[in-house]
């Protein structure tokens, strides 16, 4: 790692240094460091237990515990300077002892590190379920699969890795166990530090491949799988939905099939912004949803329009929910109805209210969001 001299046009080599010569500890720092940086390892990762010991008839404990966004128990295990040999055979034993959680354990240990790690901001505490909904993307908990069997996946994090344990990950991960190899590296220049996180194994081109692999097999399974009960009611909702709207004043989902999911979206033109119909069992909604891979963007043009929001809510004629999502990279406008989402003979007033609002929220949000994208442009450029 380099340098960069912009005055002098040079590059000059960053010192490459040893945690225990930077007095780096495992627990102290470099754990507590991944734990707030998920996305170092590349993916949308949620921790629920640090230094987990709540294993029967042990007293050995994990250094991390996480969820993603599959709802599949991640075992990460750092080792700082050196992976040593045994991490492997230890990490084996944390999954084998992990597989056999409960999602009523899972949710409990993850509500206990809620209680130990995050004041709550109001006199409610966090609640652990509402979390695990919003993070793997569903209305109701019990829709989401949790630490499915033979899903657990291991992640080890070490400066050095020893041949007999980049051998042993190579070779379980023939039979399916989800292996990775994370090289840490520090680095000086003068009093800054750095930290080089560099996935090793599998190599990134691999790991799209088996990614690709595990997605095709996925698909061809869930053909054949039964659809739940949410999800055929949701696939006759968007159904009766659609055949209502694309005879409406809207033709955002003219070329829109219905779903099981319980949003629909369709495109704004601009990337990765999209307009969404949310079917949910308590509420149906309109909403424009920010979900570009930077989340400085997805600011940036949210708060463009949040600037008109006196006018933006004049001309719809309600108040909007700004919700900006401090804590994701999406951001969204929305406006919601309470109802009983699943009883279908409430089914023709919801569509009526839906085909009626997408139509006004597109139409007031059209020009403020075509103004928001070009001023991403003008900035970007």
């Amino acid at each position: 790692m380099y340098r960069i001299d912009s005055e002098a046009n040079r590059i000059t080599p960053l010192a490459v240094k040893r945690f225990s010569e930077l007095k780096i500890s495992e627990r102290d720092h470099l754990q507590e460091w991944l734990e707030n940086a998920p996305e170092a390892f590349g993916e949308e990762l949620l921790f629920i237990q640090k230094e987990f010991d709540g294993f029967d008839d042990t007293r050995e404990r994990l250094d991390l515990l996480a969820l993603d966004k599959d709802g599949n128990l991640v075992i990460i295990e750092n080792k700082l300077d050196d992976s040593g040999r045994d991490v492997v055979w230890q990490a084996l034993k944390y999954a084998s002892y992990c597989a056999n959680l409960s999602r009523a354990q899972v949710i409990d240990i993850y509500q206990r590190y809620l209680n130990q790690n995050f004041r709550p901001r109001d006199s409610e505490p966090l609640n652990a379920e509402e979390k695990l909904s919003e993070f793997l993307g569903v209305e109701d908990l019990k829709e989401a699969s949790i630490n499915r069997t033979r899903s657990q996946r291991l992640i080890f994090v070490a400066a050095k890795f020893r041949k007999e344990v980049t051998n042993v990950v190579l070779w379980l991960s023939q039979f399916e166990i989800a292996c990775q190899c994370f090289k840490v590296t520090p680095y000086a220049s003068g009093d800054d530090l750095f930290l080089n996180v560099e996935q090793i194994i599998p190599t990134p081109e691999s790991r799209d491949f088996m990614v690709g692999m595990a997605v095709k097999e996925a698909e061809e399974k869930s053909v054949t799988d039964e659809l739940r009960n949410s999800q055929r009611l949701r696939l006759k909702f968007w159904e009766q939905a659609l055949e209502k709207i694309k005879h409406s004043e809207c033709s955002l989902y003219d070329n829109i099939n219905p779903g099981k999911d319980h949003w629909l979206s369709a495109s704004t033109g601009i990337s990765s912004v999209s307009y969404a119909l949310i079917f949910a069992k308590k509420e149906i909604r309109v909403e424009l949803t920010f979900q570009r891979a930077d989340a400085d963007e997805n600011k940036f043009m949210f708060e463009f329009m949040k600037e008109r929001k006196a006018d933006i809510e004049a001309e719809f004629g309600q108040p909007l929910i700004w919700a900006d999502l401090p804590e994701r990279k999406a951001c969204r406008i929305q406006y919601a109805k309470a109802v009983d989402g699943y009883d279908e003979d409430n089914w023709p007033a919801m569509i009526d209210w839906l085909s009626e609002h997408i139509v006004r929220f597109e139409k007031t949000l059209r020009k403020p969001l075509k103004d928001a994208g070009a001023a991403l442009k003008t900035r970007a450029g």
